[in-house]
């Protein structure tokens, strides 16, 4: 029971960042390397496959794939938390703390990545 509350948790942060892409659109553009491009585009892409990826957590037969393309997709964005730790990034607006930035990048992003990977056989 534990397990699935796990999953059905993940699912719910998935889908609401989803949905947060396309509420606030404009918090995310400035996130994206500008040597990516296309900010509008990308954020779209990572909005529908957040909300593909958690909805597909809900279901027994999708949950394994939807883990293995959750930890793809935080590994995709290893860029773009890189980015935000670079000067270029702070002089386009408010800069979270720097300490905050080495925390996402070295604690959360490997902790999100574990969670998927341990709820993908549940």
């Amino acid at each position: 029971m534990k397990n699935k509350i796990s999953v059905y948790i993940m699912a719910a942060l998935y889908l609401l960042a989803g949905v947060n892409h396309f509420v606030n659109a404009s918090f995310y553009y400035r996130m994206i390397p500008p040597w990516i491009g296309h900010p509008e585009l990308v954020n779209t892409l990572a909005g529908i496959a957040e909300l593909l990826l958690g909805a597909g957590l809900l279901f027994k037969a999708s949950r394994q794939w939807s883990c293995y393309g959750i930890i793809a997709m935080l590994l995709a964005f290893l860029p773009t938390h890189i980015y935000m730790l670079q000067d270029a990034f702070c002089a386009t607006g408010d800069c979270p703390p720097a300490w905050l930035l080495w925390v996402r990048l070295l604690i959360l992003q490997p902790l999100l990545i574990a969670w998927a990977w341990k709820n993908r056989h549940v």
